[in-house]
């Protein structure tokens, strides 16, 4: 069902901090012309946590709309409350949306039997959910036995992984070899495939969306020469836009850079220091990404 590169799209603000429809627009454009398979708005990248309701819907409206059926749209609609993600849910499934990307809820450290529930509440609305571990964000990681456990549930097909960890794909896809596993970092999208994901949802590719694509496709086409070596020569491009500062920070201040969005955040996310957007700076031009 999800293969391939799916980008997760920053959310453009202007400079007062309104949402930037416009830009939102070119974006979705460039990211349809660069070949990704699908869009993820309002996940981590998408600061979703600094939108309120009303934005947070608008913009995968926005998104879904300008996509018009040419990729697909999953939908970040996760929260810490089951209700919140629930209305969130709801609300992309009536837009039309082909699937959700539930992060692990954050802060409240809830046990398995807790999450279960979360995540069986989630998928009995009908949209195909893509699980989301990211234990540096959430605080506590999906253990593969509840991924096994959740993925019982038909509507529970795929799981991004952002642990950092390859071996985790391997454990997850022996006991569960019909579940779709995305990376969830651009560094290890080659790694992961190499032992069974199918893709990734991508940071990188809101800057370089046709490299992105070039190598996943790559590797799917059983190509891992072609990958590997496309692979190697993006890893400093990935790891700068990934780990430079905490994301989306490198990534939307790269996008500024290119003169796709304004420079702007919503506290309490600010703009990376002179240092840091140098060093960004001196990357993509490397990279031949301001030519």
């Amino acid at each position: 069902m999800f293969s391939g590169v799916y980008t997760a799209l920053v959310t453009p603000f202007t400079a007062e901090g309104a949402l930037d429809s416009a830009a939102l627009d070119a974006l979705v454009d460039r990211q349809i012309a660069g070949g990704v398979a699908g869009l993820v708005p309002v996940g981590t990248t998408g600061e979703s946590p600094t939108l309120s309701t009303s934005e947070h819907i608008e913009v995968i409206r926005r998104v879904k709309e300008r996509a018009a059926g040419k990729v697909q749209v999953i939908a970040g609609t996760g929260a810490n409350s089951t209700a919140e993600a629930l209305e969130l849910t709801q609300a992309a499934k009536d837009i039309g949306c082909d699937g959700t990307l539930q992060v692990t809820p954050y802060y409240n450290k809830p046990s398995d039997a807790g999450l279960l529930q979360h995540f069986m509440a989630v998928a009995d609305l009908g949209l195909p959910v893509m699980l989301y571990n990211v234990p540096g964000r959430a605080g506590k990681e999906l253990s593969i036995d509840l991924i096994v456990e959740c993925a019982a549930h038909p509507n529970v097909v795929a799981v991004k992984e952002a642990g950092g960890s390859v071996d985790r794909v391997s454990r997850i896809l022996a006991r569960q070899p019909d579940m779709v596993v995305v990376s969830g970092d651009d560094p290890l999208t080659l790694p992961m495939m190499s032992v069974g994901a199918k893709g990734v949802v991508s940071v990188a590719s809101n800057a370089v969306p046709e490299r992105v694509v070039k190598l996943v496709s790559l590797a799917l086409e059983g190509d891992y020469a072609g990958a590997r070596e496309l692979h190697l020569s993006s890893h400093s491009l990935f790891q700068t836009l990934l780990a430079l500062d905490t994301n989306p920070l490198a990534i939307k201040t790269a996008l500024a850079i290119m003169g796709q969005v304004e420079e702007s955040f919503r506290l309490p996310l600010c703009p990376l220091d002179d240092a840091k957007k140098a060093t960004l700076t001196q990357v993509l031009e490397e990279y031949g990404v301001l030519s």
